[in-house]
């Protein structure tokens, strides 16, 4: 397990387009008593409204949607590259089937607000979700973007205020 210090948000020294595309990360939605993770390698993070923020992207059929729909909070939890096992089998497994944790060995843990985040993380990102919204394939200008959706199961996006960023 690691030991994590807080930083402002500006101080994380991070390649995004690492961390999301290439390393992948837990989406974590729900309390201690009830919550679900799912791996992903979409989204974003950058400054909007005047805050900084995180964005994600959850299809209507994942667990963890139902989850993001019912809390204010989500986490995204970064791992070292040892842990590729774990991400791997939190994006092949359905929360409603097995108990990623327990299968996998990761802690979870909480936040001061309740949201869950895991233990053997490098970094913890909390975010209080601000906005969403649903994709619309009408406004898919480059015509190419479809053919992520072959079921036409479009994706909601959530916008995160970043309310802490943790570190290892």
């Amino acid at each position: 397990m690691n030991s994590l210090f807080e930083i402002q948000p500006e101080k994380l020294n991070e390649n995004v387009f690492q961390l999301l595309g290439k390393d992948w990360m837990l989406i974590t939605a729900g309390t201690i008593d009830a919550y679900n993770t799912m791996t992903a390698s979409w989204g974003g993070m950058g400054v909007l409204w005047n805050r900084n923020v995180c964005y994600i992207v959850v299809r209507p059929q994942r667990h963890t949607f139902t989850f993001l729909e019912k809390n204010d909070y989500f986490t995204l939890s970064f791992f070292h590259e040892k842990y590729r096992d774990v991400l791997k089998f939190c994006g092949a497994r359905s929360g409603r089937d097995v108990n990623k944790a327990a299968e996998t060995g990761i802690t979870p843990m909480v936040t001061g607000n309740n949201a869950v985040y895991f233990a053997e993380a490098r970094i913890v990102i909390e975010c209080k979700i601000i906005y969403y919204q649903d994709i619309n394939p009408n406004n898919f200008i480059d015509p190419s973007i479809a053919k992520n959706y072959p079921q036409q199961d479009y994706h909601r996006m959530y916008i995160g205020e970043i309310i802490s960023v943790k570190i290892a």
